[in-house]
């Protein structure tokens, strides 16, 4: 093909992806909204809604328009390390996959997850797991057949998670959790009999929302987050939904008598917020222009909240800026204190309160009930029996009733199966980034105890976020730390962290 030929179906092609992308913004838009501000109602007709154009937008990634100038560069070699080879690599994976699945289960899915989300808010209010029984069985159902339609190497569950980190088979997976579990469950025992405990009490007294508010939005524009291009709100599950290079909306939720729930939630959800206000605008509506995986995604989230949030340098800066904002709270503990109680390991069981080293074993037994559900294992009435199983093998404690068990999270209730894994490779990711960073930046620390965040920031956008997807994220693992994905690496950061606090080492 000649060149001019060659660089007009290019063209063509990127004009066909920021489409996709404007298409793909104006649900996240209305995804935001439903989950922020829609009349209860109103949710069997934004169910509808986004089901027309989840069906439009996957008519359009999969027609033969699309399919036609794909065909036309599939003999084309643009150079191997080109912007060009890079797109044309990923738009032709992600058209070969969606072509597998007919139009009419993407709509079917985004309608049940609409009306699942919506009759969600109302069981987990009542934990009830009864009211969102009929959804979620409907809501396995449809992604059983997304399986059967794009097809795995060993189980099911691979196709499923392949959606969000595509580097990955369920054994993959499995590996990497069978040394977290072999490691930190009997490090949370050894945590659980130490001679030094915290006081978390110091954390559950009374911290005025308003105060809580100002303080978060402080420490986000601290770390680099631009709120010129994001805002910050309030919803039932936190969460970051980018909808442009220039609106990246975040959530929290707060409790005025426990400190930790909303303050990491505004920083893990800034750490989403960076990565995707450092990807380049240039490339926006490209694959060059989007987040590499949803596993490199929370170890950018889980990077800022636990390694950066956690840290005794962190509130050497912020701590005294603290204790002006909650005087009646704060005045009278001291900065250790206070550093060792949001550090305190406690088996509890929600999980966005978790602390780094639970947080992983709440992963591991989502994975394993999500895991089994899409294999056909179990079915969606099993839910709570297996779930409160788990948490007694893994945490050591049960849930008191549904509501703080199987509905506290969203994910299912949407559809969403084959994610929780990201947070463990998140998680493992984060361990091992972090230490790549504190050795080309020697005085990280000491930044972060003068409250300079941006060259941790910026080492990031370097490193990660203007990248895009050229690089996955085992490729982005081996680049900047010199070898493959390790999780021996979390385990070596929390035993290094933790045992000394706890007065073990």
């Amino acid at each position: 093909m000649a060149v001019d030929t060659a660089r007009r179906a290019y063209r063509r092609l990127l004009e066909r992806s920021r489409e996709l992308a404007q298409l793909r913004g104006i649900m996240a838009a209305l995804r935001w909204d439903e989950q922020l501000n829609l009349p209860r109602a109103a949710a069997p007709h934004r169910a509808r809604e986004l089901a027309y154009l989840a069906r439009l937008l996957h008519q359009k990634a999969t027609g033969k328009r699309m399919g036609a100038i794909l065909s036309e560069l599939a003999g084309v070699d643009f150079p191997p390390d080109s912007a060009e080879a890079a797109n044309l690599r990923l738009l032709a994976r992600q058209y070969e996959r969606l072509a597998k699945i007919p139009p009419s289960l993407m709509s079917r899915l985004a309608h049940a997850a609409t009306l699942g989300q919506s009759v969600w808010a109302a069981a987990r209010r009542r934990a009830d797991f009864a009211l969102i029984l009929p959804q979620l069985s409907r809501l396995v159902a449809l992604r059983r057949k997304m399986a059967a339609c794009l097809g795995w190497q060993d189980e099911p569950y691979d196709a499923l998670l392949q959606n969000y980190d595509p580097e990955y088979t369920t054994r993959q997976v499995e590996a990497i959790f069978s040394v977290l579990k072999a490691e930190l469950v009997p490090l949370l025992a050894a945590l659980a009999g130490a001679p030094q405990r915290p006081d978390g009490e110091l954390l559950r007294v009374d911290f005025p929302l308003e105060r809580q508010q100002v303080f978060g939005r402080a420490v986000a524009v601290s770390l680099g987050f631009d709120f010129d291009r994001g805002r910050l709100d309030t919803s039932l599950h936190p969460f970051c939904e980018a909808l442009n290079p220039g609106d990246c909306r975040m959530t929290t939720r707060y409790d005025s008598r426990w400190f930790p729930e909303g303050f990491y939630g505004i920083v893990h959800e800034v750490g989403h917020g960076l990565y995707e206000q450092g990807l380049p605008e240039s490339a926006y509506g490209t694959p060059l222009g989007e987040t590499v995986s949803y596993g490199m995604h929370e170890a950018q989230s889980l990077l800022w909240e636990n390694l950066v949030g956690r840290s005794l340098a962190f509130w050497k800066h912020f701590f005294p800026r603290a204790q002006q904002v909650f005087p009646e709270a704060l005045l009278h503990v001291s900065l250790e204190d206070f550093h060792f109680a949001v550090n305190e390991v406690r088996a509890q069981p929600i999980r966005v309160d978790a602390d780094e080293i639970t947080h992983n074993l709440h992963v591991l037994m989502r994975f394993e009930v999500e895991r089994d559900l899409i294999s056909g294992r179990m079915e969606a009435a099993d839910v709570p029996s297996a779930w409160n199983e788990k948490s007694r093998q893994y945490l050591g404690i049960a849930p008191e009733n549904d509501g703080e068990g199987c509905l506290q999270d969203i994910h299912w209730f949407e559809g969403l199966f084959g994610t929780f894994p990201s947070y463990a490779l998140g998680s493992v990711y984060a361990a091992q980034i972090f230490a790549a960073a504190a050795r080309a930046l020697p005085e990280l620390e000491e930044d972060f105890a003068r409250g300079r965040f941006l060259p941790l920031r910026d080492w990031l956008c370097e490193n990660i976020y203007r990248h895009g997807r050229r690089y996955d994220a085992r490729q982005l693992v081996q680049r900047i730390c010199g070898g493959e994905v390790d999780a021996g690496a979390l385990v070596r950061y929390l035993k290094a962290k933790y045992l000394p606090l706890y007065g073990l080492a």
